[in-house]
């Protein structure tokens, strides 16, 4: 009975750190102004054929705060990488010189500040949906379980909001750091 209870306990905080681990990934993704390897963390390129993901293909450097260079392994890859960087939408103008292809990183506007801030938040709504969803099952699963008594089931049912509750501030405290790198100019 007790492994159960461990079981799906252990379970929903899985499923939540899950949740966090990938807010995270998606915060790296919205770029806060300052160049970032991260911010072509997305993109693929057409290599030999198959869609591979830039890293794979180049090394990526930000030799300050507004560049992002892409140094191809393979000379010829410099235009599919140039071509990789413009079907992912980013909204940057890759430069190639030949050797390698140069991003300017440009400031962002107001609007788009609060555009990112907007997208961070439906980000962070999608991490919660994601813990309440683990704390739905693990309920569900304590419910199932027979020669459980009452008390018993209500105090397993407060531990799991209480584990929802801390993970729901954690994602929150993400939200505003966030957004704070996001409206900083």
């Amino acid at each position: 009975m007790n492994d159960d209870i461990n079981f799906i306990l252990d379970s929903a905080k899985e499923a939540m750190e899950n949740a966090i681990k990938h807010l995270e990934k998606q915060f790296s993704n919205i770029r806060a102004g300052k160049a970032s390897p991260a911010m072509l963390g997305n993109v693929l390129v057409n290599y030999y054929g198959s869609p591979t993901p830039l890293t794979q293909v180049a090394n990526i450097n930000t030799p300050d705060g507004r560049t992002i260079s892409v140094q191809p392994w393979e000379k010829k890859m410099l235009q599919e990488i140039e071509k990789g960087i413009q079907i992912a939408n980013l909204g940057f103008n890759p430069m190639n010189n030949g050797d390698l292809i140069i991003i300017n990183v440009p400031p962002l506007t107001e609007e788009r500040r609060r555009e990112l801030a907007k997208q961070a938040k439906a980000e962070a709504e999608d991490a919660k949906i994601g813990v309440r969803s683990a704390r739905k099952d693990a309920n569900t699963e304590i419910k199932k379980l027979e020669d459980l008594s009452e008390d018993l089931q209500k105090s397993i049912e407060t531990d799991i909001q209480q584990l929802t509750d801390k993970y729901v501030k954690r994602i929150d405290d993400a939200l505003e750091i966030k957004e704070k790198e996001i409206m900083t100019v």
